[in-house]
């Protein structure tokens, strides 16, 4: 019996576009492929491991013709817009109090704050969440299976009673190893606000 709904963020509720982002960073910075260094890079500020400054610093310094605010404009290129509807289906789930609700979102601190600015749902969608972790505040990221057993033992959750949705694939195996259900929601066809209907089997 499912008693937790676990969600992702982006693609889940926020729009994303992954593949437009990655093509306008590589033509920005005119190169074909993002190096090891920069995929490092990325990581340990999607941990909060490195400040934003020194994130930014280190593009800074790798592409000296682009601005600081440039540079800040290509990483936030991939957020688009957060439909209302979904904000409604949380607000439901909220009101009914039947499923405890986390999110769980691999979250940068540039990112958090251009959707605080430009996402006027932000804060009543996050009043909804029980518990609300984004990855640069707890120093963990997906799919890594610790940030999984922490969610799990920080909430004090059995694993056969959480569905986690989420639009990435590595994320959902780790947490399908772990035992808990998994929704991989195709964000060009699939909507969250169907999860009852898409997987009615578990409820």
């Amino acid at each position: 019996m499912i008693k937790t709904l676990i969600f992702d963020f982006g693609n889940v509720f926020i729009n994303l576009d992954i593949e437009g982002a990655e093509k306008y960073a590589l033509e920005k910075f005119q190169i074909e492929s993002p190096s090891e260094e920069m995929i490092g890079n990325n990581e340990l500020y999607e941990k909060g491991l490195i400040s934003t400054e020194e994130f930014i610093g280190f593009y800074a310094e790798n592409f000296p013709n682009l601005s600081k605010t440039e540079l800040i404009g290509i990483w936030n290129y991939m957020l688009k817009d957060f439909p209302k509807n979904r904000l409604e289906f949380l607000q439901q789930l909220k009101n009914e109090g039947i499923y405890k609700l986390i999110l769980l979102s691999n979250t940068n601190e540039l990112h958090i704050d251009y959707v605080k600015k430009h996402v006027p749902l932000y804060e009543d969608f996050k009043s909804c969440f029980d518990a609300f972790y984004l990855s640069h505040e707890i120093n963990l990221r997906k799919p890594n299976i610790d940030i999984f057993e922490f969610v799990l033992s920080e909430n004090s959750l059995r694993a056969n009673e959480c569905i986690f949705i989420d639009d990435n694939i590595h994320n959902c195996k780790t947490a399908k190893n772990l035992g808990i259900y998994t929704w991989h929601i195709n964000p060009k066809t699939e909507d969250i606000c169907d999860l009852f209907e898409t997987k009615k089997h578990l409820f």
